[in-house]
């Protein structure tokens, strides 16, 4: 839940061992295996676009990154794109506002950085819709390197290709 005393801060290098494990309580030890994580394989994240959740000076309880993906369109032409997840917020403080804090700091983080125009991410789409525009009209054609509910790969911004091509890292 949302207290007065919860922040959200730029991550931190010392708030990676603390993010990691709170990725493993929300998504599980198996995360690594997801499509999500296949899709950006192993590009570092996007500086700049990682927050964390604090709860006083404590230790995170929430986070978002992102990161450097592209379409490879089947007609040869590259589209980068920013992914944005995950966004992890320890079980015990879930539904109470954090993750939706964290999403839009890093989407007013993207356009400070020039950096919404094209974004995706996979995810509730009621949801993503609802509170930050995000849509499956232009992800129709996209494939990815694993499985994928196709009403969940979602995308916003000016600049997302509606091309039939592949999802991979950039």
């Amino acid at each position: 839940m949302l207290t007065a005393a919860t922040t959200i801060a730029p991550l931190r290098p010392e708030h990676l061992p603390v993010v990691e494990a709170l990725l493993d309580r929300a998504f599980g030890p198996a995360r690594h295996g997801r499509t999500a994580y296949l899709v950006r394989g192993a590009a570092q994240a996007i500086e700049g676009l990682g927050f964390v959740a604090l709860d006083g000076d404590r230790m995170p309880i929430g986070s978002i990154q992102c990161w450097p993906i592209a379409l490879a369109g089947d007609d040869g032409v590259v589209h980068p794109l920013v992914m944005l997840g995950p966004v992890a917020v320890d079980p015990d403080r879930q539904q109470g506002g954090i993750g939706r804090r964290l999403t839009e700091a890093a989407l007013e983080a993207a356009a400070t950085l020039g950096l919404d125009g094209a974004m995706m991410l996979i995810g509730d789409p009621e949801y993503y819709a609802r509170f930050f525009g995000f849509s499956a009209a232009r992800t129709g054609r996209w494939r990815l390197p694993g499985p994928v509910e196709r009403h969940r790969l979602l995308a916003r911004g000016e600049r997302v290709p509606d091309a039939a091509g592949m999802l991979g890292p950039r």
